[in-house]
């Protein structure tokens, strides 16, 4: 395994069987200096693993204060989170724009307003009712000061709503994903102290980020579900720059069956050393 970014990777089914936290393990950020810092590539730090949707497990819901509490338990982690509007255009937490896979209700979650969204309760990844809520996106970044960062998705929200948030509340935690030259160069004229995570799979869209005036130390780059040998002098570039290269793998190495073959495909990512992988089971990934 890879000098300083060894990881233990643990079969799903461990998870699944009650494995329990012991301690807090918070990533404190204070102010954008330190923001930056733990974001700026160096080959002697270890892989960041973040939680998509906070990460997910039985009896934890995505999206919820609970699944990043759960998953902080266990190790250090950012939260990759998807924003809505309610019909009283409040930003909660919800991936889907229905409330039927997620929750006790149906229906969009645009047509309700936040008091109603409030008498809902969350499903687990297994369909099963908890005792929790959905929570506003104020919510989760007020819990996470000091504690993680929230990388936010954009679910059709309007771009200002981001703005007036962050710039009212001043947070010190947030990274943006963005998908065009458009989105970023609006983010960054009205927000100076925020991330931006964007896809750049390829040289086309280094070149698109690169005909902006975004400098590199506010980029992540997320370079699809696993690094290609064939862009490695790209990779080598963006590091050259102190950006991170970014994997996913909700989509594709997450849904691999049975356990011991996602195991090995987690374990083959690792080799490729990529600096921050996003999984819907970060706590498959423990520090060793």
């Amino acid at each position: 395994m890879m000098k300083m970014k060894q990881m233990l990777v643990v079969c799903y089914c461990l998870v699944q069987t009650g494995a329990m936290a012991q301690q807090k393990h918070h990533v404190p950020i204070h102010n954008f200096t330190e923001l930056k810092s733990f974001f700026k590539y160096d080959p002697m730090k270890s892989v960041i693993i973040s939680g998509h949707r906070g990460g997910i497990v039985a009896g934890f819901p995505e999206n919820s204060l609970e699944a990043f509490e759960h998953t902080l338990g266990f190790m250090p982690s950012f939260f990759e989170i998807d924003p809505q509007l309610t019909k009283d255009s409040v930003l909660v937490l919800m991936h889907d724009k229905t409330l039927d896979r997620t929750t006790t209700m149906t229906g969009y979650v645009k047509d309700y307003t936040y008091a109603e969204l409030s008498k809902a309760r969350l499903k687990d990844k297994d369909g099963k009712q908890t005792m929790y809520t959905i929570p506003t996106l104020k919510e989760a970044l007020d819990w996470g000061k000091g504690k993680t960062i929230f990388n936010l998705d954009n679910k059709n929200v309007p771009w200002a709503h981001y703005v007036q948030l962050i710039q009212r509340e001043k947070y010190p935690h947030i990274a943006i994903s963005v998908r065009s030259k458009e989105e970023l160069d609006y983010y960054y004229k009205h927000l100076d102290e925020v991330m931006f995570v964007m896809p750049i799979p390829t040289m086309k869209e280094l070149a698109i980020f690169e005909s902006t005036n975004v400098p590199f130390d506010r980029l992540v780059a997320y370079v699809g579900p696993s690094l290609k040998p064939e862009l490695e002098s790209m990779y080598r570039y963006l590091r050259s720059k102190g950006v991170m290269i970014f994997v996913a793998i909700a989509p594709t190495l997450d849904r691999v069956q049975p356990a011991l073959n996602q195991a090995k495909g987690y374990i083959d990512l690792l080799k490729q050393k990529p600096d921050i992988i996003e999984t819907d089971y970060p706590i498959n990934f423990l520090p060793n």
